[in-house]
């Protein structure tokens, strides 16, 4: 798992902020987006496609003049999708001070040559931390099944309805 890890820090700048001074929740989710995109890479060295971003809480501002610090690395792996945490760290550049903003989990699919699902590696966890994220990568993929089904209903409805 520690060879999928990647790191991504930026300022906020003001083209960056709401009308808050703080951070666009867009702008955080490309940012998102991207870090995990090469932890997946990282562990599977194909194309990857993102299948599925799961809720982002955004449990601290990100404030203007801050840097923002994106912690992403592979958990768990699936046939051909693989899951990234991805850690979401303020710090006030003033005063030292660093807080977990948010957290996102991520599934990422592998594609061979023909834009097909290919299968990927295995990760192998191995501190105390990166076991029980492993752990429990299982059961979360079930609920993300089952809230992909839910949501294929949801589109098929609203396309016989609209």
């Amino acid at each position: 798992m520690k060879d999928t890890k990647v790191i991504k820090t930026a300022l906020v700048l003001p083209p960056d902020t709401n009308s808050h001074r703080t951070l666009f929740g867009g702008k955080l989710l490309s940012y998102i987006d991207d870090t995990a995109s090469i932890a997946a890479l990282k562990l599977c060295r194909k194309p990857v496609v993102t299948a599925s971003i799961d809720s982002v809480d955004f449990i601290q501002p990100i404030r203007e003049g801050d840097a923002v610090t994106l912690e992403a690395m592979v958990t768990w792996t699936g046939h051909t999708s693989m899951e990234v945490l991805v850690k979401i760290t303020t710090e006030d550049l003033m005063t030292g001070k660093k807080v977990l903003a948010a957290l996102s989990f991520l599934t990422f699919v592998a594609l061979d040559e023909d834009g097909k699902p290919t299968p990927v590696p295995k990760v192998v966890p191995e501190t105390e931390t990166e076991k029980w994220l492993n752990s429990a990568g299982e059961q979360r993929a079930k609920y993300r099944k089952m809230r992909r089904t839910q949501s294929k209903e949801l589109i098929e409805f609203f396309n016989e309805n609209d």
